[in-house]
């Protein structure tokens, strides 16, 4: 299935619109981790174990989204945007979501 963020596909039309499709999760941080981040903050530099969380949360909600736009009958999600807000001081919703379409080459 072809993702992509670009309004248009070049060399592509798009056939049918199935509407917006989106993944999403909702994660907490466990209180070591927070507690570990905040020292580490304090001395500057990556946060390893925060990015690693990000990275995977990303590819689940966009695993989330595929599904949902497979379901429809979609082989193309176009417009595709994250979305990540914090809910309270421990819990982030990270969400991603697009325009599920059918596509065939122009």
């Amino acid at each position: 299935m072809l993702v992509t963020t670009m309004n248009d596909v070049p060399g592509y039309r798009v056939t049918r619109v199935y509407g917006e499709v989106m993944g999403l999760t909702v994660r907490s941080r466990n209180i070591g981790s927070q507690f570990g981040a905040g020292l580490k903050a304090l001395a500057g530099g990556e946060l390893k174990g925060m990015t690693k969380n990000l990275y995977e949360s990303r590819r689940e909600v966009v695993d989330r989204m595929l599904a949902e736009a497979r379901a429809l009958g979609a082989n193309a999600v176009v417009a595709m945007r994250f979305d990540t807000s914090e809910l309270g001081q421990t819990w982030t919703e990270i969400c991603a979501y697009g325009t599920a379409a059918s596509i065939e080459p122009a």
